[in-house]
């Protein structure tokens, strides 16, 4: 897959350059030469997209809306330095996450404290503010339109209480942020797609990430738009594994609660052992190393959101 890709119904994704090729991507819609961008990626995914903008013969300035699943930095980390690339560009965000895009700092320091200002530093650069006039708050139910285009907002919880999801009804698919899982193009298989939950701190709440799967079904997506990554087909199926794979991830926290300062270690390795259960059952054909380099983060996230969210309920 190139740096940008092309699907039905004039949608893209440009790959965010976020830590390694296919990992993140940033969708762009188009409709009658005006664009939408769902996701901003970090400073570092700017010129990205200004690039893939002019590969499509747009401007910046064709730029209606950047739209934010959530506020978590690799989907959020550049949106302040691209709006400012983005002249007519309104910010549509979860109304959770408006008064972080006004003023980034304390989401900084609060990823800062877990990661280290150097990490998050190099990682994200300087994360800069957004006007509020140029925000949009994205309530459940918010419809804008896109050259006509309708593009439906739904608050989508369970990810994070700051996530949102956006139906694009010509195309009858979801941007679905993380809220729909992981999809890592490495692992697909005789065109078929590898799919597996994320459960990253510090809001995750398998309660409402069910919920948000079924309400996500209810409008029969015919496609998927995953940040992590991209194209995702037989959405029926995935959702159902989906739901499947969430379960298995509480019983595996469930399990190690008695751990003590071991608990998320304990955590992390049931996780590991679902995650290359998962592959010999989809029969990747990856080697194993090749799997675990490729969710080694994502365990460790994993693994981390699911022992805060131990604590946060009685388990």
């Amino acid at each position: 897959m190139n740096s940008l890709s092309s699907y039905e119904h004039d949608i893209h994704a440009v790959d965010a350059g976020y830590v390694r090729p296919l990992l993140a991507a940033i969708h762009l819609i188009v409709d009658e030469g005006r664009v939408a961008i769902v996701d901003s990626g970090s400073n570092a995914s700017v010129q990205p997209v200004l690039e893939a903008l002019a590969a499509l013969d747009l401007s910046p300035e064709a730029v209606d809306y950047l739209i934010l699943t959530h506020i978590h930095l690799d989907h959020a980390g550049g949106a302040g330095s691209l709006m400012r690339r983005l002249p007519n560009a309104r910010l549509l965000v979860h109304p959770r996450g408006v008064a972080h895009m006004v003023d980034p700092s304390r989401l900084v320091a609060g990823v800062s404290a877990v990661y280290g200002v150097t990490a998050v530093s190099k990682l994200y650069g300087e994360v800069l503010p957004i006007a509020e006039r140029r925000i949009i708050p994205a309530t459940h139910g918010l419809r804008v339109e896109l050259a006509g285009r309708e593009l439906l907002c739904l608050d989508t919880p369970g990810h994070a209480r700051h996530h949102i999801s956006v139906y694009d009804r010509r195309s009858s698919s979801f941007f679905t942020g993380d809220i729909f899982g992981l999809s890592y193009r490495e692992l697909d298989r005789d065109g078929r797609q590898f799919i597996f939950p994320t459960t990253t701190p510090v809001q995750f709440d398998p309660v409402a990430m069910h919920a948000s799967l079924d309400l996500l079904l209810s409008h029969s997506p015919q496609v998927m738009y995953l940040t992590h990554y991209s194209q995702l087909r037989d959405v029926a199926a995935k959702a159902l594994r989906l739901h499947e794979l969430i379960d298995e991830h509480v019983c595996i926290a469930r399990r190690a609660k008695a751990a003590g300062s071991q608990r998320q270690t304990t955590i992390r390795a049931g996780l590991q052992e679902l995650l290359l259960a998962e592959a010999e059952r989809f029969g990747c054909g990856l080697p194993t190393a090749q799997v675990l380099e490729l969710f080694a983060t994502d365990l460790d996230l994993n693994a981390q959101g699911l022992d805060v969210w131990l604590d946060s309920r009685a388990g």
